[in-house]
């Protein structure tokens, strides 16, 4: 685990912020591709991709100070600027579905106003977005970040002190989350890239990127460490995280709107879909 891959005087390069960027630049660029591969101006990919980055920062940043309020009280500013009141460059702290749902919305309206068609500019940006989530969630292990609960397998990792997962828990084995999140970005995109193969209407690749994404995160924040702020449905001695939460909406999204989708189709003549 290495937070900090560089550092030169008061500048440090992150390894968390560095995955986050090679995410952005390779999915930008493969969307393009494939973009112009389905007969689409890829700059208008770009102008969209532009629009996602910023709404992904925001709505992750804003999630995570709804739901970690005492942190910032008195320290309001430290929501947006880099340069935190504690002397830290760079803004740490965030939540990654509140950047999921404000870019979808976003996105939509956008697009709208552009009179262009979101399911088709979806599909395209879905296996991206997977790949996003395969590379990022390195960095939120190398960083230490997003980790799992204390446990004693062979498979568990001790983070260094200097971690913000060392740190909560000191010399103590955690599940490394990070690593099982990045794999299941990994197998989405192989999925969705298979199941594009059998695409019969638009929006088919987005509606099983939210049942394959919403299983898997539902699944996998199981046994990760939330503060209890996070539990929205107290279960038990534990409960729903509200990423749970919106993961569980996502599947019923997804289910709902492949039936409508194949439903569509057979009442359409010779089996050719409403598009």
């Amino acid at each position: 685990m290495h937070p900090v891959l560089v550092k030169i005087g008061s500048f440090e390069l992150r390894s968390y912020g560095l995955m986050l960027a090679i995410s952005f630049i390779l999915g930008i660029y493969w969307a393009m591709f494939r973009a112009k591969k389905k007969g689409i101006d890829p700059n208008k990919i770009m102008d969209l991709s532009v629009i996602i980055i910023i709404c992904a920062i925001i709505g992750s940043r804003l999630l995570y100070v709804f739901f970690h309020l005492d942190e910032f009280r008195g320290h309001w500013t430290d929501t947006f600027n880099p340069f935190q009141s504690n002397g830290q460059i760079g803004i740490a702290g965030l939540t990654m579905l509140g950047g999921v749902v404000l870019s979808f919305v976003v996105s939509i309206i956008y697009l709208r106003m552009k009179k262009l068609p979101f399911l088709q500019f979806a599909d395209i940006m879905m296996p991206a977005v997977a790949l996003g989530i395969f590379i990022t969630r390195i960095g939120c292990y190398l960083n230490g970040c997003c980790w799992g609960m204390p446990c004693h397998s062979h498979l568990c990792v001790v983070f260094p002190l200097d971690s913000p997962a060392g740190n909560m828990f000191q010399g103590i084995p955690i599940i490394p989350t990070q690593l099982y999140s990045s794999a299941y970005g990994l197998i989405i995109m192989i999925l969705l890239l298979v199941a594009e193969r059998w695409q019969k209407f638009d929006g088919f690749l987005m509606y099983l990127f939210f049942i394959f994404y919403g299983i898997a995160r539902f699944v996998i924040d199981f046994f990760r460490y939330y503060e209890n702020s996070m539990v929205v449905i107290p279960i038990g001695g534990r409960g729903l995280s509200l990423n749970q939460c919106i993961s569980l909406a996502f599947v019923i999204l997804g289910i709902v709107y492949i039936i409508s989708g194949y439903l569509k189709i057979a009442k359409t003549p010779a089996g050719i879909s409403e598009q």
